[in-house]
């Protein structure tokens, strides 16, 4: 079994602990007994580079990932099947991102980090406002370029998908859900019925390094299977119901 946690925010992201640089992400996964772990900062992959370098250092499969705030403010998990599309949505996301500076005094801190934890500089666009990309455009931008593409913390009154929309939409097509709390997913079922059989992540949204999952979650991988790339392959063939 692999247990996970496929929803973590770093330093970049401005409502994160500073402490939370990718060194200490994986070092805190390691420690906690971890064997996979995404990265995903608000509208942004600019610390997945480093992280990914942290997680090598513990033997952690590292995932680069972005939680993406639709126009609606709809926040939707994206993960990319190598850092190299991750960095490269990145960089397309550049022009839909809001032009409003953040204010670190305000909002908090959006620190890049090199691969050795060492402060690179500061993200000056606000991370955390939405982007200008309707929902469906979203999903599609994003698949466009590798991602799987999931609505995150379903269970939340803010930024989920069903209290933000009302419902769950089945024209995205989404093949998983992500929840907080495993306890409520039998109520939501009962209330949502189009979102049975869609595969369920449950992961942390942590924002500072004691919030990071317990091995409490987990996938069942298969053992023989060693390679980085290939265990990430195996996750994403769940996630995707592949």
């Amino acid at each position: 079994m692999l247990f996970y946690d496929f929803h973590i925010h770093s330093c970049l992201s401005p409502c994160a602990d500073d402490d939370m640089t990718p060194g200490n992400i994986a070092g805190m996964g390691y420690i906690k007994g971890l064997g996979a772990m995404a990265l995903t900062d608000h509208n942004s992959c600019k610390n997945c580079p480093a992280f990914f370098k942290a997680c090598e250092k513990f033997g952690i499969v590292p995932i680069a990932g972005m939680e993406l705030s639709s126009a609606e403010d709809v926040h939707l998990v994206c993960l990319f099947p190598t850092l190299e599309k991750a960095m490269a949505f990145d960089s397309e996301l550049d022009s839909h991102r809001m032009p409003i500076d953040n204010r670190p005094d305000i909002f908090g801190n959006q620190i890049i980090m090199g691969e050795n934890d060492e402060k690179l500089g500061d993200y000056e666009r606000l991370l955390i406002a939405s982007t200008d990309l309707w929902m469906g455009d979203a999903v599609e931008l994003a698949r466009s370029f590798g991602a799987l593409v999931y609505p995150a913390h379903i269970d939340r009154s803010s930024n989920g998908i069903i209290a933000v929309l009302g419902g769950f939409p089945e024209e995205y097509r989404f093949d998983c859900i992500e929840m907080r709390d495993r306890s409520s997913y039998d109520s939501y079922c009962e209330n949502h019925p189009q979102i049975k059989g869609l595969n369920l992540l449950v992961c942390s949204d942590a924002h500072s390094l004691g919030a990071i999952s317990e091995p409490e979650n987990a996938l069942d991988i298969d053992p023989n299977v060693t390679e980085i790339d290939k265990i990430r392959e195996q996750i994403f063939n769940y996630i995707s119901k592949s």
